[in-house]
C-alpha cells in the first residue's frame, strides 16, 4: 500500500497512525520499529533526533496549527544540522530555545515529491554504521525535497536564533 505522506510502499495493514504527521499504518508502524531500534541500541541512537526530523517533514499533514509547527521545527533542526554542520545535540539544545518562543510558523506547501528514500529504507540497513548512512541520505534526500522553502527556513533561524545559528565552511556530512 502506498503511504499518502511519503509516497513509500509498505505492507497494508489496519493499525494507529499519528494525528496530524498523516501516514498509512504500515509506514506509521515502520517507524514505530525505527524508534524502537534507535531506543533500544545507543549504537543506533546516534541520529535519532535526525530520524524524527526526517520522518515529521516526509509526512507534514495538513494546514492545522500543530502541522505548521511541527513541519517549522522539524525543518529548522534539519537546517541547522545538514546545512550549518551543527552536531545533533547542539541543533537540539537549539531546537528548545525554539520551541519556548511558541513562534508561529507558517504553512509551507509540501513538495510534491519527497524523494525517493523513506523509513523503509533505514530499516532495511544492516548494522549500526549502515543505518546511520541510510538515516544521513534519507535526511538529506527530504531535506532536498523542500528546496523551495529553505530560504524562508534559514529566515525563521536567523528570527529566533540569531547569532547560535553562525554559518560555517561546507557542509554536513
Amino acid at each position: 500500500m502506498r503511504c499518502f505522506g511519503c509516497g513509500g510502499d509498505f505492507r497494508e495493514m489496519d493499525g494507529p497512525t499519528h494525528p496530524y504527521m498523516l501516514s498509512s499504518a504500515g509506514c506509521w508502524a515502520a517507524y514505530g520499529k525505527l524508534l524502537a531500534l534507535e531506543y533500544q541500541d545507543r549504537a543506533y541512537a546516534v541520529l535519532n533526533r535526525l530520524s524524527v526530523d526526517t520522518y515529521a517533514v516526509q509526512h507534514p499533514g495538513i494546514d492545522t496549527p500543530q502541522a505548521r509547527n511541527s513541519v517549522g521545527i522539524h525543518l529548522s533542526r534539519l537546517s541547522l544540522i545538514l546545512e550549518l554542520g551543527w552536531p545533533v545535540s547542539k541543533a537540539n539544545d537549539v531546537m528548545q530555545i525554539i520551541t519556548a518562543k511558541k513562534f508561529r510558523f507558517p504553512w509551507l506547501t509540501p513538495p510534491a515529491s519527497f524523494g525517493p528514500l523513506t523509513v523503509k529504507n533505514v530499516l532495511e540497513a544492516e548494522g549500526a554504521a549502515e543505518h546511520t548512512a541510510a538515516v544521513q541520505l534519507w535526511a538529506k534526500s527530504v531535506w532536498q525535497s523542500w528546496a523551495e522553502h529553505h530560504l524562508a527556513v534559514r529566515g525563521w533561524i536567523r528570527e529566533l536564533v540569531g547569532s547560535f545559528a553562525m554559518p560555517r565552511q561546507g557542509r554536513a556530512t
